[in-house]
């Protein structure tokens, strides 16, 4: 958790919420040279021009040495490094960018999707080493060494979300300068106010406004493409030319960051004769690749979870709080038809597959790259490099498929996605939702949620919570007041209470369903929201 006060004005219909900072006038500085200075926790600035390393083509790719292949990586870079989570991060890489030390590689700006984790690994020793001072990223997490120097002005970070942060990584590679997203509208994103750079309350760099353009009647936040200096990435296979391929979700940034970068560096598990792989084998030509070096650090696994035998039911009668997860996840299978291609959140939407039919035919998608999620695996399934968006190990169904992370959110924001199913801190009465910050308590970052959003005529969006949270404040409010992942687009209320419709363009929420033994008295005594209640209001079953 990442704590911080800000005053922020209303969004969306949303009431006003009292957040303070205080801004100064104190910045981080850009010279004439574009080298960059910066505050640390001595007492004197170091300068740190950055830019590639020297790309010389015809030389041999693979390297000798992983030492020798970061020896000139410059301080004040812009570092693409690939990977989600844990899976598919150039550990070997990093360690050696680590072993250069703070006094000979600093001021770096590193891009990935997390920030290192709360277990260490990815970019997390570079992070306590204080040699990135800027991190862009979709996620935090649990990370408490990068919370406590953000909190400290020690680092800037610049939350993104994971879609955008894709596509800007994409076009970087691709020579598109920027790009219009619905991702982010009428949110801290689009104005700019979730802060870059802290110390204690104050903002020493505050987030950057979107400039925004309407096509077809719908706002559009215009987001700029990202270019690095170096990207560093893992994969299987790579053969002398460069050609990688990649296992299963390591995919997800490592094509595009690779394409982004000046210089790319890849670790491979094998590194292979030209002509081992096969044409229709590489998942990413040599063009992009300059350096490749032999991959020697263990894969690491953030979240191992295992497939258990349990009865869901039986367990729900031992533990009230399961019960009422089972209640909803129930519920929310309903909405999941046969054929269905469906995204699920965290946590109680990945109970709804429990309680389908065998013969359901429903394709789950995970946004780090997957198409046929499968359940959790058992200890002889058990693969590093399948995980789901939640950095759980999952299994693949027959079918299932595998791609990067821009190809993952361009089927989300495209609206091939039928149904995403989410949590939700706090669900408006006009369908807004709030599910990725409180703040002054919580604060880990929006991940991809704001893009499962972004698309809610096309993909019905079903949120599945408790009706009031732990201190009994109803989750289901007349406007939130919480900083909001997206504005009316929310189809779907599922809470252990009951089911709401809500018809996002009048605002209103209608009450279709009660809970078993649940009366219509409790849920109006509970909900913070004006509802009508439907003519043949339905049980839950």
């Amino acid at each position: 958790m990442m704590e911080f006060a800000c005053s922020l004005p209303k969004l969306s219909g949303a009431g006003g919420i009292q957040i303070r900072f205080v801004q100064t006038s104190r910045a981080f500085k850009r010279h004439a040279n574009q080298s960059r200075s910066f505050r640390t926790s001595a007492t004197f600035l170091r300068e740190a021009p950055g830019g590639a390393p020297e790309k010389v083509r015809g030389q041999r790719k693979v390297f000798d040495s992983v030492d020798e292949a970061v020896a000139d990586i410059k301080s004040g870079s812009t570092v693409l490094s690939a990977g989600f989570g844990l899976c598919g991060t150039a550990e070997t890489i990093i360690g050696a960018m680590v072993r250069r030390g703070a006094d000979n590689l600093h001021s770096l700006t590193a891009v990935s999707n997390n920030a290192g984790t709360a277990v260490g690994g990815g970019l997390s020793p570079l992070i306590a080493g204080g040699q990135v001072t800027k991190a862009i990223c979709s996620f935090i997490g649990n990370n408490k060494a990068l919370e406590s120097r953000y909190l400290n002005g020690e680092i800037a970070i610049e939350l993104t979300p994971q879609g955008t942060l894709a596509e800007k990584i994409r076009c970087g590679g691709a020579g598109i300068p920027a790009f219009f997203t619905p991702t982010g509208v009428n949110t801290f994103v689009q104005t700019g106010q979730i802060p870059q750079r802290l110390k204690g309350s104050e903002i020493i760099e505050p987030g950057k406004p979107r400039e925004t353009r309407i096509f077809d009647g719908r706002i559009y936040n215009m987001e700029t493409a990202i270019k690095g200096d170096v990207a560093i990435l893992r994969a299987h296979k790579v053969d002398e030319a460069g050609n990688c391929q990649f296992r299963y979700t390591t995919q997800s940034f490592a094509p595009l960051m690779a394409k982004a970068a000046k210089v790319s560096i890849v670790e491979a598990e094998h590194i292979v004769p030209v002509g081992e792989l096969k044409s229709d084998e590489i998942d990413l030509p040599g063009i992009f690749i300059d350096r490749i070096v032999k991959a020697t650090a263990d894969k690491m696994i953030e979240f191992k979870t295992l497939r258990k035998e349990e009865n869901l039911e039986e367990q729900g009668q031992k533990d009230p709080a399961l019960a009422r997860r089972n209640r909803i996840a129930k519920r929310a299978a309903k909405e999941l038809k046969p054929g269905f291609y469906v995204n699920l959140g965290v946590g109680m939407p990945t109970l709804a597959p429990s309680y389908l039919p065998p013969d359901a035919n429903v394709w789950i998608q995970s946004e780090n790259g997957i198409l046929g999620m499968g359940p959790y695996p058992t200890e002889e399934e058990l693969d590093p490099d399948i995980i789901n968006a939640g950095k759980e190990t999952v299994t693949l169904v027959p079918g299932a498929s595998t791609f990067d992370s821009s190809e993952s959110f361009g089927m989300i924001r495209g609206g091939h996605v039928d149904v995403s199913m989410l949590g939700a801190l706090q669900v408006g009465a006009n369908g807004d939702l709030a599910n990725y910050m409180i703040p002054g308590k919580v604060f880990k970052g929006m991940g991809g949620a704001m893009d499962l959003v972004g698309n809610p005529d096309a993909t019905k969006i079903v949120v599945l919570t408790d009706h009031v949270d732990k201190s009994g404040k109803p989750k289901i409010v007349q406007n939130c007041t919480l900083p909001l992942t997206g504005a009316r687009v929310v189809s779907t209320i599922i809470t252990d209470l009951c089911v709401f419709d809500v018809d996002r363009k009048k605002g209103e929420l209608t009450l279709i369903e009660l809970a078993p033994g649940v009366e219509l008295d409790e849920v109006k005594q509970k909900t913070g929201a004006k509802f009508n209640v439907a003519e043949n209001l339905g049980r839950m079953e």
